[in-house]
């Protein structure tokens, strides 16, 4: 699968679209003003501890404290008990301890970031993790053969390493056991397919020069402090990317090309033919229509060309997805329509849960389907369709209620919630009152005006909206309120209201 990466770098913002057959897959964005945390290390302080929780909150020099669950503490890490594995929170840490801890997950919502001490630094083929001995290949490297050669090529360069339960390329799992006097352990990623011992070696070293600076800046700051900073966005594209898969990557900043080629040429060499200055009339997202597809995934409804459609709707819990037939009415029964309709939508449901980075628990809702061989195809076609998706995703079976339930590990926000906010005119409720709901309320409010206070005339403000539907079909009931009072009442319109605001006037 060729993939090709598009690059739109300016001052304040970076954003980076994967394109895979013509059609955007995946877009990353990174502020100047915002930058991610995940990867970071601190030196924090622990400032509360909650046994409730299991769990501790860190001071790490952010405007919200972090979070440190007690199984995301390393033997290596502990303050008290190293040796019992399930030792309750409060034996571990305690209120004013320091601790070295790596950002797992960015704050999201009302939520602080996710902390762990089990440490790690990738680069290109490896992962260092400086708090254990073992060594660990990518669960992505499925040749048994390769498997073997790499762990025996990292044990040749790192004498001592024992064996790792299988990792992810996402990070490492803490071993079960240590093996001699190494000073921290490596997994290889699926990049090294291929590699030789040098290329490791060289990498082996640059790890562990980055985990010596990073440890002598802890020796000397006083915590709460940064004392290791991943790279930018710009940079990590090119350190994580598969070279087999990439056919291409544009920058369209010209002084950008040359710092990721200057970094390629260092880290990446294969990379460097493919890299170019993208410096075309037409905005580089306007290429594959990706600008247009953003926009498309920040709607609720997404179109499937069989006249279908999809609907997303993203809560604080879960996000749910909803299958339609809409228009589509078939061409044989009924039974056949919704198995094309729901089989068209599970590659849909993949792209988009990967472009809206939607992660947590997703529930989606294909149409019912009563036919067990439909159901089982509708089902491996979303699992295939989900393989391509670099964040690890969990399925489970169709449920009784013919549901679909799956996890996607969510590290940062969602696509939704990073370039939206609440509506100001309806609290995020998602749906605003009537005009014929406003109507009502401001007669109820003039009742009560009339009762408290004396008045030769009223004045209502409220929006178009509101003042076309009093004067047209509320017409009748405002005489019958004018002649009630004993009051006149006017109307007027202002333009900076919305829908839901209003306000009674008494002259």
């Amino acid at each position: 699968m060729a993939e090709e990466f598009l690059l739109n770098i300016t001052p304040q913002e970076t954003r980076v679209a994967t394109i895979e057959y013509g059609v955007l897959q995946e877009l990353a964005i990174e502020r100047a003003n915002s930058r991610g945390l995940v990867g970071n290390i601190y030196l924090g302080t622990v400032c509360r501890v909650l046994p409730g929780m299991g769990a501790a909150f860190l001071e790490i020099g952010l405007s919200r404290t972090a979070f440190l669950h007690v199984s995301d503490i390393s033997e290596a890490a502990r303050q008290g008990d190293e040796e019992d594995a399930e030792a309750s929170i409060e034996q571990v840490v305690s209120e004013g301890d320091t601790l070295m801890v790596q950002v797992t997950k960015d704050p999201l919502g009302s939520k602080g970031a996710r902390l762990t001490t089990y440490l790690s630094l990738p680069s290109r083929y490896l992962v260092f993790t400086p708090r254990s001995n073992t060594v660990g290949i990518s669960q992505r490297v499925e040749n048994e053969e390769e498997r073997h050669r790499l762990r025996d090529l990292v044990v040749q360069l790192r004498p001592g390493l024992g064996p790792h339960d299988e990792p992810t390329d996402n990070g490492p799992a803490e071993p079960s056991s240590t093996h001699g006097d190494v000073p921290g352990g490596f997994i290889v990623r699926t990049a090294a397919e291929g590699v030789g011992l040098e290329e490791l070696r060289v990498e082996m070293d640059f790890l562990e020069r980055m985990w010596e600076t990073t440890r002598r800046n802890a020796r000397r700051t006083v915590p709460p402090a940064l004392v290791h900073e991943d790279l930018p966005l710009m940079l990590r594209v090119v350190r994580d990317i598969s070279s087999s898969r990439v056919e291409k990557i544009r920058v369209d900043s010209k002084e950008s090309c040359s710092r990721i080629k200057n970094f390629a040429e260092q880290f990446t060499p294969e990379l460097l033919p493919r890299i170019e200055h993208y410096d075309g009339d037409r905005p580089i997202l306007d290429l594959y229509s990706a600008e247009d597809e953003i926009h498309r995934a920040l709607q609720r409804k997404v179109e499937l060309k069989s006249g279908g459609h999809i609907i997303f709707d993203q809560t604080e819990a879960m996000t749910t997805i909803d299958v339609n037939t809409g228009s589509f009415v078939g061409h044989r029964n009924l039974d056949e329509t919704i198995f094309k309709t729901n089989l068209e939508a599970t590659q849909s449901i993949a792209r988009q849960i990967r472009l809206r980075n939607l992660g947590g628990i997703i529930i989606v809702d294909f149409i019912d389907m009563t036919d067990a061989e439909h159901q089982r195809q509708v089902l491996r076609a979303l699992e295939t369709g989900l393989e391509r998706d670099h964040s690890k995703v969990a399925v489970s079976e169709i449920t009784s209620l013919g549901l679909v339930q799956l996890t996607r590990k969510r590290t940062r926000e969602s696509l939704e919630h990073l370039l939206c906010e609440p509506c100001p005119t309806c609290g995020a409720r998602g749906s605003v009152k009537t005009t014929e709901t406003i109507c009502f309320e401001i007669f109820r409010e003039i009742s009560r005006e009339v009762r408290q206070f004396e008045a030769q005339n009223l004045l209502v403000l409220a929006s178009r909206n509101v003042v076309d539907h009093l004067m047209d079909e509320e017409s009748s009931t405002v005489a019958e309120l004018e002649s009630l009072i004993g009051i006149p009442i006017r109307f007027q319109v202002e333009t900076a209201y919305t829908q839901e605001q209003y306000d009674v006037v008494l002259h």
